[in-house]
């Protein structure tokens, strides 16, 4: 399985953006899909931000997500999006997508496959 990235950039704060995670490979059989993020400075845990149960379609979000960030998928085009509203300077970070077999998992651990991550720079 391969987890590609994109939609990441620069925008001011309070703008919004909208990442999608395309999904390809052999057969794709992981029911736990997830946002995580990571500061591209500091090389910390990447830090959880939402996931989704894949068939089922129920959205779990962190605390920092709640109110402006917003999960989806595509299951006709196996693509997982995030849509992020009035973003703040502390949204800045490498935003990586993740598979796994444990729904609504915030152990980065427990993911199987990653992508390489988008860009997200939240500055005036």
């Amino acid at each position: 399985v391969q987890l590609v990235e994109s939609g990441g950039g620069a925008v001011q704060p309070g703008g919004s953006l909208r990442l999608s995670c395309e999904i390809s490979g052999r057969t794709f059989n992981y029911p736990g899909m997830a946002w995580f993020r990571q500061d591209p400075g500091k090389g910390t845990e990447r830090e959880f931000v939402a996931a989704i149960e894949w068939t089922g379609g129920r959205t779990f979000d962190s605390m920092s997500a709640q109110g402006r960030f917003t999960v989806s998928r595509d299951l006709g085009t196996n693509t997982m999006y995030l849509q992020m509203n009035s973003l703040k300077p502390e949204d800045t970070a490498l935003y990586y997508c993740a598979a796994g077999d444990i729904i609504a998992s915030s152990d980065q651990d427990t993911y199987d496959s990653w992508g390489r991550g988008t860009l997200v720079t939240v500055s005036s």
